[in-house]
């Protein structure tokens, strides 16, 4: 117990602090289960109402979403894009989404950088991190601005990612910055121009996307699992 680093001591406290402030602090936990209700809707007038519903508070209130949504990864994040482009004009949205996922992408980094590996798998899952890491392996140094470039990569699992590497902050922080801006404009415009069906048919459209990317993503899960519940069987019956 003596040869525990004060530091480490200051990790746990950290983790004990938040489980028992959303265990034993009513109104924390009630907001939180009713945060992840709305995105689990998917439902753009929603998440705009609960916005406006703070009054003065509400771009506070859209910017604390935006980095809940990051770190709760894979929550999607164009869902407050667009109510954000919406309630806020798509400039003001644009500058509001940009600073905030960029918050979200700095705690995410120093989560994982802090806490290792083992809390970043359980924050997002352990074969999307392995994917990443492949892809970082195969790009280098540009990994981060092409993964933030591309939409199909989730954007705060490669924040994750990010923090488990020997990549510097600032490298990290300016690829970030830099390759979010393209999909964030582009979202935002979208976002405040559409109305009515045309809306609901792009936002439908999105969704579809995603829901393709999950169930890709399950699939090679459940393969990958096979797979080796496959190899681990021939070893036992070449041992016998």
């Amino acid at each position: 117990m003596k040869n525990i680093k004060k530091s480490t001591w200051v990790k746990i406290g950290v983790i004990v602090g938040l489980i028992c402030v959303y265990l034993f602090v009513t109104p924390v936990r009630t907001s939180i289960e009713k945060i992840v209700s709305l995105f689990g809707k998917l439902d753009v007038e929603a998440i705009k109402e609960y916005i406006l519903s703070f009054g003065i508070w509400a771009p506070i209130i859209s910017f604390l979403l935006m980095v809940f949504q990051s770190v709760a990864a894979p929550l999607p994040a164009f869902l407050i894009t667009f109510a954000n482009a919406s309630l806020f004009g798509w400039v003001k949205g644009a500058l509001l989404s940009w600073s905030s996922a960029m918050a979200g992408a700095t705690l995410c980094f120093y989560i994982a950088r802090i806490y290792g590996r083992n809390t970043a798998e359980k924050l997002t899952s352990k074969f999307a991190l392995e994917e990443i890491d492949k892809f970082f392996d195969k790009y280098g140094d540009y990994a981060i601005l092409i993964a933030r470039l591309l939409p199909f990569i989730s954007f705060d699992i490669v924040s994750y990612a990010a923090g488990l590497t020997a990549m510097g902050f600032w490298s990290f922080f300016w690829a970030t910055g830099l390759g979010q801006l393209p999909a964030t404009l582009v979202y935002s415009y979208v976002g405040g121009m559409l109305t009515g069906g045309t809306k609901k048919f792009v936002f439908g459209l999105l969704i579809l996307f995603s829901l393709s990317i999950l169930i890709y993503l399950m699939k090679r899960i459940w393969n990958d699992r096979n797979s080796k519940k496959i190899a681990n069987n021939a070893e036992k019956i070449e041992k016998n």
